[in-house]
């Protein structure tokens, strides 16, 4: 039987994370500062919209921190406690990102359905500039962040919470036009009510997808069946059993396998072939592989391998 072992790329990753630090000290700052402004104004105005924008946008700073620590936390080297590191880090907070924001939904949604019974008098005026800049500041925001957001779900986490915003924001703006020439006070529950169906939407597949990695499930994007396929398609292979695929951060993927090959088959070859083709094909950086003799007979595999 023999092991082998690759690790290649995982610098690749680190490095494309940190370049994301100057995004994350900006937005933080940025809408530190609008979420100030824009929780002051509407107090002032009774504004029910701005006041859940502004508590959006406040979950939203906490979301940038806590990605950011993680994003750092990640690239710290692994200790003998902890051979992976901190990259599980990145998974985490974006699970719980998306919790939190879960949590400002059903806030938002509940004030907002109570206001409909108790409705108070808006300033669209003050509604509709002070929106306007959220408009801006978390645009700017969000595109700091798009070209990450593909690769890795804690990057995307932060890429749809100002993505998000931005779009409510312009939401509170259309309602603050409609008020000015209509009256209908009605509208700046209902918009909130728009914010939550926005933030749950924005918040559903980055839920799942963190929750799955952190259960060790297969990441989005590979199918497992397909890696087995491809596996045992090889040269020389007669039997692929224990593969197992796993997301150690929100952009490295794991996996181990074990396998049965030809008495004739060259070993090294073999596994250079195979991590290539797993590299290339799904992706796969960190990858163990085991390699047994025809006459090696493996143990009972636990319910639920392939």
């Amino acid at each position: 039987m023999g092991h082998s072992h690759d690790h290649e790329g995982h610098s690749g990753h680190h490095h494309g994370t940190a370049n994301f630090n100057r995004a994350f000290l900006i937005g933080i700052v940025l809408n530190t500062a609008f979420v100030a402004t824009e929780a002051s104004y509407g107090i002032i105005s009774h504004s029910l919209a701005l006041v859940a924008d502004a508590g959006h946008n406040l979950s939203d700073v906490l979301a940038l921190v806590l990605a950011w620590v993680a994003s750092i936390l990640a690239r710290k080297s692994p200790t003998t406690s902890r051979t992976y590191g901190f990259r599980r880090s990145s998974i985490l907070a974006a699970l719980f990102n998306a919790i939190f924001l879960l949590i400002a939904l059903g806030a938002i949604a509940w004030e907002a359905i109570r206001r409909f019974a108790e409705p108070s008098a808006i300033e669209g005026s003050t509604v509709i500039w002070v929106a306007a800049i959220g408009i801006v500041l978390n645009g700017i925001t969000a595109v700091m962040f798009l070209s990450g957001s593909k690769g890795d779900i804690n990057i995307r986490g932060a890429f749809l919470h100002m993505a998000a915003d931005a779009g409510v924001s312009l939401g509170v703006v259309i309602a603050g036009l409609i008020i000015l020439n209509t009256d209908w006070q009605w509208l700046d529950p209902t918009v909130s009510l728009i914010i939550a169906v926005v933030i749950f939407l924005s918040t559903w597949g980055l839920l799942k997808e963190s929750l799955n990695m952190s259960l060790d499930a297969v990441p989005k994007g590979i199918d497992s069946m397909q890696v087995k396929t491809y596996l045992e398609g090889l040269p020389d292979v007669r039997n692929v059993h224990d593969l197992h695929i796993w997301g150690i951060s929100t952009t490295e993927v794991a996996l181990t396998v074990h396998f049965t090959l030809a008495y004739t088959a060259n070993h090294e070859d073999h596994l250079k072939l195979c991590r290539d083709g797993l590299h290339e094909k799904f992706n796969i950086n960190h990858i163990t592989i085991q390699i047994e003799s025809p006459t090696y007979q493996c143990p009972q595999e636990p319910e639920g391998t392939i």
